[in-house]
């Protein structure tokens, strides 16, 4: 259901990205109640170089940063959840990359279920469709 794009400021760090992908999944799972099973989390890392904050390199600042991307399904958390979820994202991305700089974004976009899927069916077809407990 989730797919979380994240932007992380840096050199190229596989061992990295499989620490911060372990610990998105988790906090999406446990904050967000989302299934695992279809998380998706796609890293980039992009050289401090070429990420400004304010037209200074995030290189001349010595920090780093990020932008974590996610859609959900629409209406499927509160805003308690949502406003959580930012919270340990940047607490849990801080100890993981170190230093960062405080224009470093979270952002949820909730999709309607009807525009929104996977398997080739949209989260609507699939909650209509799915016999319940």
């Amino acid at each position: 259901m989730p797919i979380i794009n994240l932007k992380v400021s840096g050199r190229e760090d596989p061992a990295l990205a499989k620490e911060i992908v372990n610990e998105i999944s988790r906090l999406t799972k446990d904050v967000l109640n989302k299934r695992p099973e279809v998380t998706v989390v796609v890293v980039s890392f992009v050289p401090d170089h070429l990420w400004f904050v304010n037209s200074v390199s995030i290189a001349e600042l010595k920090l780093k940063s990020f932008h974590l991307d996610i859609k959900i399904s629409d209406s499927t958390n509160l805003k308690t959840d949502k406003a959580r979820y930012i919270e340990t994202v940047h607490a849990s991305l801080t100890t993981l990359l170190g230093n960062i700089h405080p224009v470093s974004y979270t952002a949820i976009n909730e999709m309607k279920a009807d525009a929104y899927g996977y398997e080739g069916l949209t989260i609507e077809y699939k909650y209509i469709n799915t016999p319940k407990k």
